[in-house]
């Protein structure tokens, strides 16, 4: 061949090019080319995949960069504007220096540079060209955009300068032929300008899609970039369907004029050799007391945790395997990795801030857990080392810790300013076109109707790595549809080439790398949209790479727990040490199996609500058990877990050796450490064989699955595994033990990670037992931010017999707090009441004591930050209602008494003697600004004030008369449709067919193309808000009831989207009116009914209607359901009348629920 691609963008050049790497390398050894190269635009995200990629099949790897540079300095922001932003420039690495030179020139493209793009200058590649060649890339190359100008010297010029700068023979001119006319006009000028110089040119075909027929899928892609359709005419394109990876004939075929050119493209690959290093670690080393090595101070560290953590006795036990772990780590060469870890959670604690029990398989270690990495018994709850770190599989250690989220970052500021800032780095992820994604995406762009693609859309299952072939595969309405239709045929067949590619960078939430050296001495980094330096590789491709990875994660719980605390020991005076707490305690576990778990970790959601009061704990260990079986999969397992709780005595085991491994979970399979023990104990595996075997089984290897089954059953003396048999378990029992560990494996789970979220677990439940209005003001100021979280635990709390109770001046904080048995709302919660008020408001209240009257309060405020829509919010959300006054009268006086107070500092400022002033001191109060003689505001525009600087009701609620009624109706609240912080996912599902309830508070009208009328409705229940979609048919159905503030019921099918909170697609309504009553009469006997039934139908006649009348005769306990001809308006006129003729307490309507809706709340 004499022919190699060294200008060619891949996916990674991000929705400009749909180049998949492995498509291309396929492409490329089909097509007999033995080099191939990567550059694209302006970073190098993809070099790894690439490489490796390409080495696997046999192709020479270039890599490279299509970076852009500045005409003048990259930090210019000024005086650039159009095509003269940047000039393109390819650079590709020859050897490893060139290829560090290229991680520098990227990097400082996103550091420095970064103006619409990533730009460089020529003071960075005169810095940084040793080992780089570089080519003058397309028509927006410096050189080609001076020859389009005419102006041939100037380009004659910039060639000259870049071969000057990256030395003779390593600067190329580019030519390319896609049929456009500009370069028509440059590649003859370019032919000149290689004849004059002596420059030699090479020929190229900027790639960005694999084959010929990629064109239509590329230009899509092009549009879900800018946002365009495809029928749109001014948009960006790519003329001519010529992007795509062509052979070496149709290259030759388009440059005949340039033989030489095109081999010169061989002889750069032929040039260009970089090797990149793998597995080899670059720990960055920990500084370690005077007079210790690393391995000695971490022993030290070891050995004093563990007589301070066990008994002598059983410290003395354990000390074998705490040095054979820490030999293991060791010999593994991770001993710095342990004390860095190390280092920081013991900043953390000596520093008060919260770190969690442990986080995965971490949480197995002794050495993890003496040093207090950890704060779980690996001992007590039977957990693995081996899961963690195996000697027989060489991987990097991964310790994740969960931090209190307020104080997080000042962990990760403590390690930035220990290690260097330039050695310490957050890490890219990249958001793709996932299959239901990329479905909408292309379906705008092709301009389908949203409610058709969405429907489309919908029958592709939302399950973990699910792509479209595969929903083609499960559904066969998918299938039929995509068979029969054409248009959905096309749909399908652009977001099937489309799918999988990567859409945009963002910053992993808290993945962060350390290294020996400057990060890029390693990798090339770059910057996020908010700012953050960030990795340009992934996570798992920086592992690869050696360097150490750490995830410093902020869990919102541990922040609850620690305010619950200290909430706790201000009201009782007590000191509480959470971390030895009872955890046995049965009043708490008792709690948990009523299924009264909001707030609970990990058992909140309404499924697992379920599940815990099924199950009843009795243990830690059951609670451990529940969370890692509450999950899809092993949530199949769940009844034959229960079932062993509750008839203990008559599980059966299929040999005795399980007993002591499975009693703990009633002989179910429930952990991947259970697996581990199986094929130890019964079989004579090592613990680090043990492993492997467990990692083939999850991963479902099925040739060394029944290589494992014989070793398991027969043994492998050549192996050193003994065998069941060899055991005296029999070889039917033993074929069937590993047939249910097969069958389990795959949804096994991590025993320690959920002992450890257990522990949390356990210690929300045992604050919210004994200090529940402490734990329900700390988790409500957790999610202040979050107005329906803060209404749902709000409703919690009234549940819990609590009364949420207004802010208040002086007695209120910045976040919720305790009076008495009630709860008081935040002050920060106050829209337009920043913290600097709060700070202020609060220190003037501890210095000088509560705020006597308003004027007092404005007069001791004035000098501070407050300004008269502070003070008009704090009165609006009844933070002065134990103030004199009304908030009404405040309304009224609040502007006079704050000019006045103005007004009387400038006289002051002035020198000037006030009328005040010569008053005597006694006579002074009859001078204050008085309350205005007015009634307070009705209660439906307190209300609206609250709504308005709150975002909820405090002092009631407009839909609390018809509780009742919304609860029996509603099969989902408008909190149900949120993500979950935690877990990202929403309790209702997609597709599942719900009730809401409740009032409309926004309506948004808009029109489809067809000019047809569809809105969005955001209703509000007693919770939070939800958005509603309504299509035209349904709009046009149901227009009358969209009013706003009209009280509705909606049933709909929930649609949620990627990494947004569902919303409701409406195919029904009915008002709150509509929902069917029975009035209910009551008479001590049937003699009383009988001499009083005339009156009863008189008072019913008058008042027709839809609602059925129930007869109760008390003494009989009977009921009488009178006709259908007396059927009524059971609301307030008729009730009262016939309240104020048979009794306030004879006279009764019920709610009853619309039928057919499902489950209710």
């Amino acid at each position: 061949m004499s022919f190699v691609h060294l200008h060619v963008h891949t996916e990674y050049s991000l929705l400009d090019g749909s180049n998949k790497i492995q498509e291309y390398v396929s492409r490329v050894r089909e097509l007999g080319m033995t080099a191939a190269a990567i550059t694209d635009h302006g970073a190098m995200y993809g070099v790894i995949e690439f490489y490796k990629a390409a080495t696997a099949a046999g192709i020479r790897p270039i890599l490279g960069c299509e970076v852009y540079v500045a005409p003048n300095s990259r930090f210019d922001r000024e005086h650039v504007s159009g095509e003269d932003r940047y000039y393109h420039l390819v650079l590709l690495a020859e050897t490893n220096e060139g290829y560090g030179n290229l991680i520098k020139i990227v990097s400082k493209g996103f550091l420095d540079g970064y103006y619409y793009r990533p730009r460089v200058d020529m003071e960075v590649l005169r810095r940084y060209h040793k080992g780089i060649i570089a080519t003058s890339a397309c028509v927006a190359g410096e050189v080609s955009r001076e020859l389009l100008r005419g102006d041939y010297e100037k380009a004659k010029a910039a060639a000259l300068k870049y071969e000057e700068c990256f030395g003779t023979g390593n600067f190329f001119l580019e030519l390319q032929d896609h049929g456009l006319p500009q370069q028509k006009t440059v590649n003859p000028q370019l032919l000149r300008l290689s004849e004059e110089t002596g420059i030699e040119l090479i020929v190229t075909n900027d790639v960005h899609y694999t084959n010929a027929e990629d064109a239509e899928a590329h230009d899509i892609l092009l549009c879900i970039q800018t946002g365009k359709k495809l029928q749109d005419e001014d948009r960006m394109r790519y003329e001519g369907g010529q992007y795509f990876v062509k052979s070496e004939e149709e290259m030759q075929a388009l440059f005949p004029y340039a033989k030489q050119a095109l081999e010169n493209t061989q002889k750069i690959a032929d040039r260009c050799h970089v090797e990149i290093e793998f597995g080899k670690t670059k720990l960055p080393k920990y500084d370690v007391p005077d007079g210790y090595t690393a391995w000695e101070y971490l022993n030290r560290l070891c050995f004093d945790g563990l007589a301070q953590r066990y008994p002598k006795q059983q410290a003395q036990e354990l000390k074998s395997r705490l040095e054979y772990e820490l030999d293991v780590i060791k010999t593994m060469g991770y001993v710095d990795y342990f004390l860095i870890v190390w280092d920081y959670i013991h900043f953390a604690k000596e520093h008060g801030i919260s770190v969690g029990p442990g986080r995965g398989s971490a949480a197995g270690s002794l050495v993890a857990y003496t040093t207090g990495i950890t704060n779980i018994d690996p001992i007590k709850y039977s957990l693995i080392f081996e899961r963690f770190l195996n000697p027989e599989r060489v991987s990097m250690p991964d310790i994740d810790v969960d931090f209190c989220y307020e104080r997080r970052q000042e962990v990760i500021d403590y390690v930035v300013k220990k290690y260097g800032k330039e050695c310490v780095t957050q890490i890219v992820t990249f958001g793709t076109l996932a299959a239901r994604g990329v479905i909408r995406d292309v379906g705008r762009v092709m301009d389908m109707p949203y409610s058709f693609v969405d429907s489309i859309s919908k029958n592709v299952p939302s399950e973990l790595n699910i792509t479209i072939q595969k929903a083609l595969d499960m559904n066969p309405d998918l299938r039929k549809i995509y068979e029969e239709d054409e248009g959905v045929k096309k749909l399908i067949d652009m977001s099937k080439r489309l799918e999988g590619l990567p859409r945009h960078t963002s910053t992993h939430a808290a993945g962060v790398v350390i290294s020996q050296k400057p990060m890029d001495e390693y990798v090339p980094l770059s910057r996020g949209v908010d700012g953050m330096v960030t990795t340009q590789f992934t996570m798992t491709t920086l592992e690869e790479l050696g360097l150490l990875k750490m995830d410093f994660l902020g869990l919102r719980t541990l922040t609850v727990i620690d305010s619950a605390v200290r909430l706790a020991e201000k009201d009782t005076g007590k000191k509480i040490d959470i971390d030895h707490i009872d955890y046995n305690d049965q009043k708490v576990l008792d709690s948990l199996g009523t299924g009264r778990t909001d707030g609970v970790f990990q058992l909140e959601s309404s499924g697992m609500k379920n599940f815990v009061k099924e199950l009843k704990p009795h243990s830690l260990e059951d609670i451990i058990a529940g969370i890692a079986l509450y999950r899809p999969g092993p949530m199949d397992f769940i009844p034959a877990y229960v079932r062993g709780k509750n008839m203990h005595g008559q599980i059966q085991y299929d040999c005795p050796q399980l007993e002591p491994i499975l009693a703990p979970t009633y002989g179910c399979i429930v952990y991947q450490e259970q697996v581990m023990q199986i094929v130890r104990d019964l079989a004579g595996y090592t613990w680090g064989r043990s492993d492997i075997v467990r990692r083939a089984m999850s991963k479902k290897k099925g040739r060394v699955m029944e290589e494992e089954r014989k070793n398991f059953v027969y043994g492998n003396e050549e192996q050193g595994v003994k065998g069941c048999i060899a055991n005296g378990i029999s070889e039917k029992a033993a074929n069937r033990i590993f047939d249910e560990m097969i069958d389990f494996a795959k949804y096994a789970f991590n025993k320690s990670h959920a002992a450890a979220y257990a522990v949390i677990s356990y210690q929300t439940a045992y604050l919210k037992y004994y200090y529940p209005v402490e734990f329900m003001a700390a988790i409500m100021t957790s999610v202040m931010n979050n107005i329906n979280k803060v209404s749902e635990y709000i409703q919690t709390s009234r549940n819990m017999g609590m009364e949420i109770l207004p802010p208040d001046i002086n007695e209120g904080e910045g976040g919720f707090s305790v009076s008495g048995k009630n709860i008081r709302y935040g002050m920060s919660a106050i829209k337009s009441v920043g913290h600097p008020v709060i700070e202020a408001l609060m220190e003037e209240r501890e210095k000088n004591g509560p705020f006597k009257n308003l004027e007092d309060f404005i007069t001791r405020l004035s000098d501070r930050e407050m300004n008269k829509r502070a003070v008009e919010n704090l009165i609006k959300a009844g933070a002065m209602d134990t103030l004199a006054g009304n908030r009404r009268q405040k309304m009224m006086v609040y502007q006079q008494i704050m000019e006045s107070i103005s007004h009387e500092k400038k006289t002051s400022m002035s020198g000037q003697i006030s009328l005040f002033d010569l008053v005597p001191e006694e006579d002074k109060k009859d001078y204050e600004i008085r309350m205005p003689d007015a009634a307070e505001f009705d209660k439906e525009t307190l209300l609206a004030f609250e709504k308005e600087v709150l975002g909820v009701y405090i002092s009631g609620h407009p839909l609390e008369e018809y509780e009742d009624k919304w609860k029996k109706n509603i099969t989902a609240k408008t909190t149900d449709f949120l993500l979950d912080d935690e877990t990202g996912t929403a309790k209702v599902q997609d597709s599942q067919k719900v009730t809401v309830g409740g009032m409309l508070v926004h309506r948004t009208i808009k029109y489809t193309k067809n000019n047809k009328t569809m809105a969005f409705l955001t209703l509000e229940d007693l919770v939070g808000t939800l958005e509603i979609i309504v299509f035209p048919r349904d709009y046009e159905k149901y227009r009358s009831y969209f009013e706003d503030e009209a009280r509705i019921f909606a049933e709909g099918r929930v649609t949620i989207e990627e990494e947004k909170n569902g919303k409701l697609i409406l195919e029904r309504v009915y008002s709150f009116d509509e929902t069917p009553k029975e009035l209910w009469l009551q008479f001590p006997d049937m003699a009383s009914y009988q001499s009083q039934e005339p009156r009863v139908l008189e008072e019913l006649r008058a008042f027709d209607g839809q609602d059925d009348v129930v007869v109760y005769i008390a003494d009989r306990r009977v009921m009488k359901r009178l006709g259908p001809q007396w059927r009524v308006a059971a609301a307030g006129p008729l009730v009262q009348s016939l309240r104020d003729v048979f009794g306030q307490n004879n006279v009764k309507v019920v709610e009853k629920k619309v039928a057919n809706s499902g489950k209710r709340y």
